[in-house]
């Protein structure tokens, strides 16, 4: 199983998620915001990582884009799970590095099959 980190700035949604990642058997790490997140992507070391877009400060594009140019992250899954449902909003994400793009509200088992299509 996979050390996954989950950053979104919604305290419900971080739950949600990561309990869900918790019954799956992967250990997770959190972050409210883009700036945490790229600290706390730099001293946990996930394998994995699911983003919001929409967050105060640093929102999850520009935290992917700042990620990806991160010595050993470059190939990490990165997940966008976004409200931002839009084609043009998807094809920005991708187009930034995302390994794939969920909108919410998403399902457990889109969330599962997209670990297990990113996640060796």
């Amino acid at each position: 199983m996979a050390h996954i980190l989950v950053v979104d700035d919604s305290i419900t949604n971080r739950k949600v998620i990561v309990n869900y990642l918790l019954s799956l058997g992967h250990t997770t790490c959190e972050a409210g915001d883009g700036f945490e997140g790229e600290t706390v992507a730099k001293a946990e070391k996930p394998e994995a990582m699911i983003l919001d877009v929409v967050m105060p400060g640093r929102n999850g594009f520009e935290l992917l884009r700042e990620i990806r140019k991160t010595p050993g992250f470059e190939k990490t899954p990165i997940i966008m799970l976004t409200s931002k449902d839009q084609d043009s909003d998807r094809f920005w994400g991708m187009k930034q590095g995302a390994s794939d793009y969920l909108t919410k509200p998403f399902s457990e088992d889109e969330l599962k099959a997209a670990l297990k299509k990113h996640i060796k």
